[in-house]
């Protein structure tokens, strides 16, 4: 129950409850910037929906956020201005205190995919035709078939080499247009499993080997892809620069990997060796490993996924 407005030490230490609650500083940090419903509040934050409507029960009773109806939906917005005067203090300095963290820049990364994907223009005939088109085209096709459609632009004699290949799945997708795989993996169980996924494809080779001294010629290489597998080792510009005289001149090396995160737990449950890395630590990975940095980009945040984003690294065989 909400404590009596009459009586100010309880109201205040009610407020002081309700905001010692990351999950729901970090629900009113979104809820400043959007007017969301439930559902999308927990794609945005990655939280189950019964855990994010818990917590804005005590947040809308309170009065730091307002609801409204639309349909069935429920919007929820934080408006600073129409709080009362300590609330809004408050919350100034419990911003001002949070500061600025890696899992807040993850949420309002998946918040701006949340808006991106109930943006629709409806302002033209042509943005409402776009809408549509999009949606029917996914209803259609699905999905997939872009992703898989751009594979078609890899050369269609290149050697490429599936480091860390694990069950085969990056192998699985460039097998159909390429001239020739090269799936290495250093456990025996990993490559049986590739090997019964990937039976049908003719073009690929199983190597058993470690990535600090890959089982590659000199520059048999032209394309390679390391899929989530940085994070597991332990020096990281050291498997940069075994990798390298594997590949030719000019020849790619694809990382796929963690940003920057603050998830320590990951350490003790799963084995990471690194909370993920920033463009300035792959850049100093680099440095001296026979490949040059080309190109980094943060990969745009699937509100569906629990981990942290994930960013794409190409390096190119100096």
């Amino acid at each position: 129950m909400t404590p009596d407005s009459a009586n100010p030490r309880e109201r205040w230490l009610s407020w002081l409850g309700t905001l010692g609650d990351l999950a729901r500083l970090r629900t009113l940090r979104l809820l400043e910037r959007e007017e969301l419903g439930v559902g999308e509040l927990a794609r945005a934050l990655q939280l189950p929906q019964s855990t994010v409507s818990r917590h804005l029960k005590p947040l809308f009773e309170q009065g730091w956020v307002d609801k409204r109806t639309e349909g069935t939906q429920s919007l929820y917005r934080m408006t600073p201005a129409a709080l009362a005067t300590d609330m809004r203090d408050l919350w100034r300095m419990s911003r001002e205190h949070l500061g600025s963290a890696t899992s807040f820049e993850e949420d309002d990364a998946r918040l701006a995919e949340v808006i991106a994907a109930r943006r629709v223009d409806s302002r033209t005939f042509f943005g409402r035709i776009g809408g549509d088109w999009d949606e029917l085209r996914r209803e259609l096709f699905g999905d997939a078939f872009v992703f898989e459609a751009l594979l078609g632009l890899l050369p269609p004699d290149a050697v490429a080499v599936d480091f860390g290949c694990g069950t085969g799945e990056a192998a699985e997708r460039l097998a159909p247009v390429v001239g020739r795989v090269i799936a290495i993996d250093r456990e025996p169980a990993m490559l049986t499993a590739a090997r019964k996924r990937l039976k049908r494809f003719a073009n690929v080779e199983f190597r058993q080997g470690d990535l600090l001294a890959p089982p590659l010629a000199a520059g048999e290489a032209d394309i390679g892809i390391i899929m989530l597998v940085f994070h597991h080792v332990d020096d990281p510009a050291a498997m940069l620069r075994a990798l390298a005289p594997g590949f030719r001149t000019g020849g790619a090396l694809l990382v796929v990997d963690m940003a920057s995160h603050d998830r320590s737990g990951y350490q003790q449950t799963m084995g990471h060796r690194h909370l993920g890395f920033s463009e300035q630590d792959l850049q100093g990975f680099a440095r001296g490993s026979g490949f040059t940095l080309r190109r980094h980009t943060r990969l745009r945040p699937d509100t569906s996924g629990k981990g942290p984003g994930l960013f794409a690294a190409l390096f190119v065989r100096a």
